[in-house]
Order: C-alpha cells, then sequence, then structure tokens
C-alpha cells in the first residue's frame, strides 16, 4: 500500500485516540473537578493544609509508602480477607437463595433469619464478632462473609422467583428433573440478579474489610489509615485512603465488564 494511502488510515485513528480520551476526560469530569476544588480549597487556606492536605503532598506520601512496600504488604492483607469473605458469600448465598425460592422448607427456616439480620449494620457486630473469633483474621473474614451474605441470597432468591413458572412447568412435563430445572433453567434465568447482588456484595466488602481492621487488626489498610491518622501523618493517611478509594473503583469496573460479557446474551436477545 502506497504511503499516501496510508494517511486518511492514520488520521482516522488519530482523530478516534483523541475522541477516546475526550469521551474519558468527559465521563470523569466530577472527579477532576472534585480534586481540583480539594486543592484549591487547601491552598486558599480555608481550612488548614495539615488537615487537608495538597494533591502533590499526598502523592508524594503515596511513593514513599510503595517504596518501603509498607503499602504493598497491608493491602495484600486487606484484599486477601475480602477476597475470602465474599467469595464464601457468593457460594453460600447463591446455594441459599435459589434452595429459599425452590424449596418451601428451606424457605420458612431462613426467611425470618433474613428479614432480621438485612437492615442490620453489620459493623455493630465488631465487639461480638471479636469475643467469638478472637484478633485474628478469622474474625475479619467473618464479618466481611456475613456483611456479603444477605445480598447475595435476596438476589439469588429474587432472581430465581422471578422465573415464568410456565417455562418451570414446560420442562417438568418434559421430564426434566428438579436438578436439571435448577440448573439449565432457573440459574440461568437469576443469573443478571445474582450477578448484580454480587456487585452489591462488592462494594459491602471493602467497607466491611476497613471498619473491622479499625478495630479489630494489626494490620491492614484500614489499620493503616487509624494508625497513620492517630500518628498526625494526614498525607499518608489522605494516600491510603485514595488506594482504598482506587481499588474499589477498579473492581468493580472488572466486575462490571465480567457481567457485561457474562450477560451479552441477554444484550443480543
Amino acid at each position: 500500500m502506497a504511503a499516501g494511502d496510508m494517511r486518511p488510515v492514520a488520521a482516522v485513528d488519530g482523530r478516534g485516540s483523541l475522541l477516546a480520551v475526550v469521551a474519558l476526560c468527559v465521563r470523569y469530569l466530577p472527579v477532576l473537578i472534585m480534586l481540583a476544588v480539594w486543592e484549591l480549597v487547601g491552598r486558599s487556606g480555608l481550612v488548614s493544609q495539615q488537615m487537608l492536605p495538597g494533591i502533590g503532598a499526598i502523592a508524594a506520601a503515596f511513593l514513599d509508602l510503595l517504596q518501603s512496600g509498607e503499602l504493598v504488604v497491608n493491602a495484600w492483607r486487606s484484599l486477601s480477607r475480602a477476597a475470602t469473605g465474599l467469595g464464601l458469600a457468593v457460594l453460600v448465598g447463591m446455594t441459599v437463595g435459589l434452595l429459599m425460592a425452590t424449596r418451601p422448607l428451606v424457605r420458612t427456616l431462613i426467611n425470618p433469619l433474613v428479614r432480621i439480620l438485612y437492615p442490620m449494620p453489620k459493623s455493630a457486630l465488631i465487639p461480638l464478632v471479636m469475643i467469638w473469633f478472637g484478633l485474628g483474621d478469622v474474625s475479619k473474614i467473618f464479618l466481611i462473609f456475613l456483611g456479603c451474605l444477605l445480598p447475595v441470597i435476596v438476589s439469588a432468591y429474587n432472581g430465581a422467583r422471578g422465573v415464568n413458572p410456565f417455562i418451570v412447568w414446560s420442562a417438568t412435563s418434559l421430564g426434566a428433573s428438579k436438578e436439571q430445572v435448577l440448573r439449565e433453567i432457573i440459574l440461568p434465568a437469576a443469573l443478571p440478579d445474582i450477578l448484580a447482588g454480587c456487585r452489591t456484595a462488592l462494594a459491602f466488602s471493602f467497607i466491611l474489610m476497613v471498619s473491622s481492621e479499625f478495630v479489630i487488626a494489626k494490620d491492614g489498610l484500614g489499620f493503616l489509615i487509624g494508625s497513620l491518622g492517630d500518628g498526625g501523618n494526614y498525607p499518608a493517611m489522605f494516600a491510603v485512603i485514595l488506594t482504598v478509594a482506587g481499588t474499589g473503583f477498579v473492581a468493580d469496573r472488572l466486575f462490571g465488564s465480567f457481567v457485561s460479557h457474562r450477560l451479552r446474551w441477554k444484550e443480543q436477545a
């Protein structure tokens, strides 16, 4: 292909890249505005820069924490606890929710417990969990598990209950067993609701991860935020807070991409 023929293609690619950058900036414009206001308020003197450090100071503190390895070690401890509690909650919550929707006895036994525990702030259980399981990882994992469990149960139950009963009756009349109906009809139909509940549980896992580590931990991001704040190192404290926010954002975007890929059949339909 001649060089002249390549120029229009390169120009189109260049315009496409520029439009993508502009679209990304517009999409996250509120975040950029918030950071700009943050910097202006700190520089204006309305709030002490010690209490509201500038973006540059926070970035420098972040690099210091990163180079020392303190941030990486504590982030690994926190994320391993959150992933364990969330993973267990998804497995148990899906099973319990589907059984509640398909087994009246299970629904009778479990539904009152779900109704009582669902509106309760799970952080209120931190003292009780600390008495039961001590200060080790089990207490944090259990608290994250409990907080993430209920959204998954409710979403799986509602998704399974929303399946068209005529489809279930048709499959049963054609000789499908209860296990086949559950695996091949109810579970795929309830999957969008289940994944929505898992996404909610993902957000809860970060909230409970930090709140539990404030009180019953000697390491982790929550512990690091508390210790840095107590020591007056506010730039480093804000750096850890923004690290938690950024990690949660990335986790949510990755899960959203997974959901879109997993449910592409629904969009096509």
